[in-house]
């Protein structure tokens, strides 16, 4: 027989932004659930509102599936003694099992008697196995919890109700006093107590009781409302998938509604108006033709029931709002750039990496020494300098002091308004970017180069006083800001060698005197977190763990270059054809940890082998690195193969550790030497080559 099982946790107001991950962990915990307790079911859903947190389980049988299985015990030899009768280990084995010796009979595995029994488990009727859903309730995790009244129990809200129901019978089990029932709560003002007499008619008398249960069905009756309300009047209604999920969370009975504000406010820039009534007051901002107009959109928790006194009120309250932003945004005018970069002076960065004003001064140092490294033209390095110097003046404005996430876009504004040119003012915001893995990389040389700068000087200093990421923890970002360092220098195509150029901002904080002494534990720390946010990049563009591992041994190097040679060994170690160059590369490999670090010395070679071997290294080694520089990844990869045939030659004709000293290093030395050029490419002993059948 197919039934139906319905949970419900009632709670005073959920935090909007605990409700997603409360649906997937329910989900998620409720199918474990009756998989780990042999219920079959035909489908799990979901609800949630700010006030509730439900599962509906349907096609759930009677009763538990039974087992029949078999038990394997001990052998045969244990499990009789030397005159054939039970051993202790075989009552053992029988009773644990719920049998007795009478039961057993042996069956061979692999050539061996083992003792068996069968064993026959009847399953238990589903209303009583529904009881232990309390297990459920109470694993589901929050990042808050509280305790209410003398209760013991810490959950993220006060459970008001419950609701467990199996047809229409009540599961009985407790919580904190609180007994299951049938009956629930509608709307908070629209609603009242409701019996569910069924579960399959949960949503439809909620609905009647103004609750729309179903969280993705009341965010697409948003949706549909506002694509209603910009067709009436014409207005642009942008998607903001961020919003239209917390408004949803935020109501239980979605009505849309519009008002509207004084146009003298649109002389403050938008992106303050646009997070005042985003963050502040959850309104959808209106445009038409991209222009921003004086009007809002908001979800109200009801009905359309004096649904102009609700917006009447909205007015009111965002009036008040925007009138705090006219006046932050009048009064940072009245203060200077200059002005602005002394108070930085007075705030910490960070307690061993020094002030804001400090950090600037670094990041200004970084800036230009980047601007000579790619050589950019005099012009473009003063407008780096001067984007450098004044990058941080904006988070002692009063707007950014009040909108936080307006960094660099206030800085932008005001640059501009205070007579920087525009490549000046638009590294102000693009500092910042990317903002996460991804998203845009600055589109001018200058707000690149800033960028580069910024990044690069949080994270060598970070790291450098101990703060490296771990695990999950990564307080100030770094990981995100390593990803976004590698998609500027490939989006933007610089020339630049990522591993020399953390050796040398390392070398820049050392003669500044931050970090701790043990400069090679920060030299290593910095790069091997750099190399595993180039892995992870890679192993995201599905490149397979040893191939990332070879490309990377010698460091991250010229990263778009190195993400060829990635893609390229990718597909390499599926070439059968291309075994025979790996197994060359690897003898070299192989062979050339032994040497001791003598030079060449052609006088001292004794077969036409080793000369043939030497001159063609000699005569590919300038084109393939000449190729590489110029990223010719597959062209250099080809050069580099030639060396194949006559290092096979070599390693069949001649014997490497010969009793005669000199002639053993000197043959070891030429093999460190070609090594040295192979694992310029790769180190093609950490490829696992997987050849088609």
């Amino acid at each position: 027989m197919s039934n139906q099982a319905l949970f419900e946790i009632g709670l005073e107001e959920l935090p909007a932004r605990f409700i997603g991950d409360a649906e997937t962990q329910l989900e998620k915990r409720t199918k474990e659930w009756l998989e780990q307790n042999r219920l079959p079911v035909e489908r799990v859903s979901i609800y949630s509102t700010p006030r509730r947190l439900a599962v509906l389980i349907e096609g759930l049988p009677d009763k538990q599936q039974d087992i029949e299985e078999k038990a394997k015990g001990p052998a045969k030899h244990i499990a009789l003694d030397e005159e054939g009768e039970w051993s202790k280990a075989a009552v053992g084995f029988s009773r644990g099992q719920g049998k007795s010796v009478e039961d057993i009979y042996f069956e061979e595995i692999k050539g061996v008697a083992y003792a068996h029994v069968d064993k026959y488990i009847e399953g238990e009727a589903t209303k009583d196995i529904l009881k232990g859903f309390k297990e459920v309730i109470l694993s589901l995790t929050f990042p808050k919890n509280m305790r209410w009244g003398n209760r013991s129990l810490k959950y993220v809200r006060p459970i008001r109700w419950l609701i467990a129901l199996f047809e229409e019978e009540i599961v009985p089990f407790e919580i904190e006093g609180v007994a299951t029932g049938n009956r629930t709560n509608g709307h908070r003002f629209l609603g009242e107590e409701v019996l569910i007499s069924q579960p399959s008619r949960y949503e439809s008398e909620l609905l009647k009781q103004y609750v729309i249960a179903d969280r993705s069905r009341r965010k697409e009756e948003i949706r549909e409302q506002l694509q209603r309300l910009q067709k009436e009047k014409g207005w642009e209604i942008h998607e903001d998938e961020e919003l239209l999920m917390e408004v949803t969370d935020l109501v239980e009975y979605p009505t849309v509604f519009s008002g509207a504000f004084d146009e003298s406010f649109l002389t403050v820039p938008e992106e303050a108006l646009i997070t005042s009534m985003k963050e502040h007051q959850r309104y959808f901002p209106v445009h038409s033709e991209n222009k921003l107009l004086p009007y809002f959109v908001g979800v109200r928790n009801g009905d359309d029931q004096f649904i102009r006194n609700v917006a009447k009120g909205n007015e009111k309250v965002l009036r008040a709002r925007l009138s705090d932003a006219q006046f932050f945004f009048e009064e940072d005018q009245k203060v200077s750039i200059e002005s602005r970069l002394e108070k930085l002076k007075k705030i910490v960065y960070q307690e061993d990496l020094g002030t804001l004003a400090e950090k600037v001064d670094r990041v200004e140092d970084l800036a230009v020494f980047l601007s000579d490294k790619l050589a950019i033209s005099s012009d473009e390095k003063a407008n780096v300098q001067r984007a450098a110097h004044i990058s941080k003046f904006d988070l002692v404005t009063q707007m950014v002091d009040e909108f936080t996430n307006l960094q660099g876009l206030m800085g932008e504004k005001y640059a501009k308004l205070f007579g920087e040119n525009d490549e000046v003012a638009t590294a102000m915001r693009e500092q910042y970017m990317p903002k996460q893995a991804g998203s845009p990389s600055p589109e001018t040389t200058v707000g690149s180069l800033l960028s580069l700068a910024e990044k690069l000087d949080t994270i060598v200093g970070t790291i450098s006083i101990g703060n490296l990421p771990t695990g999950s923890q990564d307080p100030y970002g770094l990981r995100r800001q390593a990803l976004g360092v590698l998609q500027i220098i490939e989006d933007r195509h610089f020339v630049l060698s990522l591993t020399e150029l953390l050796d040398e901002v390392l070398v820049y904080y050392e003669q500044k005197g931050l970090g701790t002494e043990d400069r090679q534990k920060i030299r290593s720390d910095v790069h091997e977190f750099f190399n595993a946010r180039a892995a992870y990049l890679l192993k995201r563009d599905n490149v397979e763990n040893d191939v990332v591992e070879a490309v990377l041994t010698e460091g991250i190097g010229y990263y778009s270059i190195t993400k060829e040679k990635a893609h390229l060994l990718s597909e390499k170690r599926n070439e059968e054809s291309f075994r025979y160059v790996h197994e060359a590369f690897g003898r070299v490999l192989n062979m050339s940890g032994k040497a001791e670090g003598s030079s060449v010395d052609s006088s001292l070679f004794m077969k036409e082998e080793e000369t043939k071997l030497f001159t063609m290294h000699l005569e590919i080694k300038k084109e393939f690195f000449k190729q590489l520089d110029q990223g010719e990844v597959v062209e250099s990869l080809r050069t580099l193969s030639d060396l194949a045939e006559p290092i096979h030659n070599f390693f069949e004709n001649i014997m490497v550790m010969t009793e005669d000293r000199d002639i053993r290093l000197n043959r070891l030395a030429l093999l460190k030497d070609i090594a040295d050029t192979i694992y310029t490419f790769a180190d093609f002993n950490a490829v696992q080559w997987k050849q088609q059948n």
